[in-house]
């Protein structure tokens, strides 16, 4: 008789589960000190490139934690550094591009992503997969909207002026940089995967800065036709300040819905629809308080995610660098206990 398959992809199929699965956004990085051992040094677009470094980081909290996934050790502009584009991660600032993309002749310069631009990719997830066992790998990339911001702004923005302004006023320049990327996240979507990843999360951090009349001219048909190609395998979604574009992601095609901190579960779930997992969403910052303090938000947290068809706890964002690993620690067994059927 075949094993059962693991907590984590069950969720994300609405099927029965043991227990609430949890991961933690960002669990492989700033917050251990193992991390800054192995990184000390080492700049990170070197380190997404090292195979062995890599498996070590993406192992790391998996050795901590009981946590049901784990994902890719990655950033989200490697495939762009991988097809040429200068760039490059500078500490405490982001991703930096040196020449922006604004213009259409720019935009010729982006090519389609292959394997072979990324053999580091799929060394490290093969090597993943052996070392894992039966916990699956989540790959992962950021989504054309979010990438565009950084090629068009040339680095973080807090606003998105650039970005915004392009795409309202060069229609034609936006699709073809849209659909440029749109193919560069599948390739690198698709190399995870074959390599062994079970699931993946599409990245759309910076969305929730377009309305949703915006969202569904200019963003969702790129998330459509990345979802459609990668339906081979359970698909989140997730985006940052997104509550007003819930209900459209879940259009969008993945299969789990990922909420940030700013909606309860319980009303995400109402504004995303039926046929959906949800993935969230304590605000990160509470790890920050005492354990007195995190509990009953985690518990609440729980209570909400019962009235989606399918729940994986997660943070609303990102482990903050100053977390306190034992906090992790003690939430990710809390969500086993209390959840327990």
């Amino acid at each position: 008789m075949p094993a059962e398959d693991p907590v984590f992809l069950r969720a994300c199929r609405r099927e029965p589960v043991s227990h609430t699965p949890v991961w933690f956004m960002r669990q492989a990085g700033r917050s251990l000190p193992e991390y800054l051992r192995v990184r000390e040094g080492i700049p990170m677009l070197e380190s997404c490139a090292n195979p062995d470094l890599i498996i070590e980081i993406t192992l790391q909290p998996v050795r901590r934690y009981a946590i049901d996934a784990a994902i890719f050790f990655s950033d989200i502009v490697v495939p762009l550094k991988a097809i040429g584009i200068d760039l490059d991660i500078k500490p405490g600032v982001g991703p930096v591009i040196a020449d922006p993309i604004r213009d259409k002749d720019a935009v010729s310069r982006l090519r389609p992503l292959a394997s072979d631009d990324v053999p580091y990719v799929t060394e490290a997830v093969k090597g993943l997969v052996a070392e894992l066992g039966d916990i699956p790998l989540i790959g992962f990339a950021g989504a054309p909207f979010t990438l565009a911001s950084y090629l068009i702004e040339g680095g973080p923005s807090k606003n998105h002026d650039r970005t915004k302004a392009l795409m309202y006023g060069e229609p034609d320049i936006w699709q073809s940089l849209m659909s440029a990327l749109t193919e560069i996240t599948i390739g690198f979507l698709r190399t995870q995967v074959a390599a062994g990843a079970r699931a993946v999360q599409l990245f759309d951090s910076w969305v929730g800065a377009v309305a949703p009349e915006d969202y569904t001219r200019y963003v969702m048909p790129y998330s459509e036709q990345i979802f459609a190609a990668m339906a081979d395998v359970p698909r989140i979604h997730f985006g940052v300040g997104t509550g007003e574009l819930l209900g459209l992601m879940g259009e969008a095609g993945a299969d789990v819905v990922g909420v940030d901190w700013r909606v309860p579960l319980d009303d995400a779930a109402r504004r995303v629809g039926p046929g959906k997992a949800l993935q969230g969403n304590l605000d990160p910052s509470i790890l920050l308080a005492p354990w007195e303090v995190v509990e009953p938000r985690a518990r609440q947290v729980l209570a909400q995610g019962r009235v989606a068809e399918g729940h994986i706890f997660n943070l609303g964002h990102g482990v903050l660098p100053n977390t306190n690993p034992d906090q992790l620690a003690r939430l990710a067994d809390l969500v086993h206990e209390v959840s327990a059927r």
